[in-house]
This record gives structure tokens, sequence and C-alpha cells, in this order.
């Protein structure tokens, strides 16, 4: 697709390109804490305690916040940001690669993951500052010009979900999360090269492979080499993802207390989330989930378009609120049915 323009007609800041994944973090580490390992209470209290937090809400007007459904209480929704840079406020004018609702059922059985397409052209309210937004423009284009606390307010906007948490990645630090998990098995759907990389171009066959951080990464930003572009880059990323974590509640993972806390701290290292999420509560809320109990989806779009001179991903509005309208009623059956429709 182009090059996004800012207010301004101009290009934003260039940005390393090569650290593009949604890992579902506090995902990852609930689920490898409610395994039964020793001392795992005290020993994810002491990881907590690094991990970076970020006023996610209080610049979102209360009034402008979508209600909750009587009938969704005890249900969460976490938005989950991945990009450039660990920046909250985007003082950089950095903005996020990957966007993703994860819903989690208040039976704690399941998790629906719905990526939106960072290219979806929807309304952004305006900033705090008041110096941006107030127009129609990519959903990513939020983060740029008001942070965090934009993007919540746009995605609630575009949703009309209401956001419980958020929890942003860093991707500085995921080459070597997947490597302290010894790498990872991601079943490749069609051969290809890579067309930008970490250092050089990666041949991939298709079928199963074993990929270590740097070729897993590699895979999840690829999008010039498939015509569907940013959804064959969403549909990898959620394949990382479930690899992911497949590997880290794999025996060999749990049983070595070394690969486990080498896991464990580069994941860590690459999280920011709201002030108000209490990472240990969230493991043993999910203790019970496991990679098969994830769905993963796409916001319904009518594929791609032109907005002015840019190329942009035309979202379906009448799939997308049926969609959204089940995840805010904690519908799983309606979610799941229109996710296989959409």
């Amino acid at each position: 697709m182009s090059p996004e323009l800012d207010q301004n007609g101009k290009k934003p800041p260039r940005r390393n390109r090569g650290k593009r994944i949604a890992l579902i973090v506090l995902l990852v580490v609930a689920l490898v804490s409610g395994l039964g390992i020793l001392g795992a209470g005290l020993y994810l209290r002491s990881v907590e305690s690094g991990i970076h937090r970020v006023d996610a809400f209080d610049a979102v007007p209360e009034a402008a916040r979508p209600q909750r459904e009587g009938a969704a209480k005890g249900a969460l929704n976490i938005l989950l940001l991945g990009g450039d840079s660990r920046d909250p406020d985007s003082s950089s004018g950095s903005r996020t690669d990957t966007i993703i609702l994860a819903h989690i059922p208040a039976d704690r059985s399941s998790a629906q993951l719905i990526s939106i397409p960072r290219d979806t052209w929807v309304p952004v309210p305006k900033s705090q500052s008041g110096n941006n937004g107030g127009v129609d423009a990519k959903i990513n284009a939020a983060f740029a010009w008001g942070g965090v606390a934009l993007m919540v307010q746009t995605v609630e906007s575009y949703t009309n979900v209401r956001i419980d948490h958020v929890a942003m990645v860093d991707f500085a630090g995921f080459k070597e999360i997947v490597d302290a998990l010894g790498g990872v098995e991601v079943n490749v759907d069609t051969n290809f090269t890579s067309t930008h990389s970490l250092d050089h171009p990666r041949k991939y066959v298709k079928g199963p492979m074993e990929m270590d951080g740097a070729t897993a990464l590699d895979y999840a930003r690829e999008r010039y080499a498939f015509a569907d572009g940013d959804f064959a880059r969403i549909r990898h990323q959620q394949q990382v993802i479930k690899a992911i974590l497949d590997k880290a509640a794999s025996g060999g993972t749990l049983a070595n207390p070394a690969k486990l806390n080498s896991f464990v701290r580069a994941t860590t290292d690459t999280v920011t989330v709201d002030k108000a999420l209490n990472v240990l509560d969230m493991a043993g809320e999910l203790r019970g989930l496991r990679s098969d109990k994830l769905g993963f989806y796409t916001s319904p779009t009518k594929g791609t378009g032109r907005v002015g001179n840019q190329s942009v991903v035309l979202p379906d509005p009448a799939k997308a609120k049926v969609l959204f309208d089940a995840v805010r009623r904690d519908s799983v059956d309606e979610i799941l049915a229109v996710a296989e429709t959409k």
C-alpha cells in the first residue's frame, strides 16, 4: 500500500519495519503460570514488577465511551497493540502496525482474537490536544496523533466495544522471545521469498517449518510477496502467535527452568500494560486456557480501495456491527457464527 500521510500531507518518520507481530504476551504468561509450576505466583510477582505501565484511559472522555452490556458482566476486552516502540504518548510519531481486540468471555473458557487491519479507514476522534484527529483516516494514525488514549477511543468508536485493558508490545525483543523458546514450528501456507528482512532474504517452503526468531519475524511481517498483502501478514501473525503459545505450554519449556526464565523475562521486557491490569490475577483467571481454545478472526472488510492518494482497507460496516455487537454482549456462539460467514 502507498505510504501513509499525516494531516498535513507529509510522510511520517520512517521506522524499522522489522518488528511487526502481535504476541499475546499476557495470555502467554498466564498460560505458562497456570500449569502448576512450583512457586509460579512468587516468580510471576517478581516479573510483574518489571513490566512497564501506562495511563491508557485517563485521557479518554468517559462520555464518549461505550457502556458495558449487563449480559457481558465478567467478560474482558483487551486491546493488543504492536509496533515500532514502546511509546504510549507517541512522542516519536510511531504507528501501530498490529491491532487486535482480544475478547475473553466471562467463563474464561476461550478467547476470540479479532485483528483490525492497520489501514482500515475509520473516523478518528479529536486528540486530547485538539491538534489532530476529528477526521477519517487509517486506524493506526490514531496512535501517531494521540498515543494509546486516542487509539483506545478510536477502536471503541469503531467497534462500540468498551476496552477493559491495553497491552502494547515493543518488538525490539521479539527475536529473543522466539529464540528463548528454542524456535517455533509454523505451517507455511505458500512458497515465497521475503522481500525485506532483518539481515538477508529468506526462502519459505510450503509445509511445516522450524523457525528461529529472525525467521519467524520475517515470516510475520512480510506482505509485499502476496497478492492480498496485509491480509496475508495478519494470517501469518496469527500463525506465529499460536506457535508461540503452543511452544510456551510444551513440557520442554516448562520442565527447563533456564528456558522458562529466559522466555518469560524476554516476554515481559517487551510489554507495556495499563495501570489497572493485574498480571497475577489475569494469570489465575486464565490458567485453564490453551491455544486450541483461541479463535483468530479479522474484522470484516470489503477489501482494499483508494481514498485520495492513499491505499486503504474499506470496512464492511454491516458485518462489523453484527460481529462487534456479539462481542459486546459476550455471545461467543454468535461471534463464531459471524466469523465463519464473514
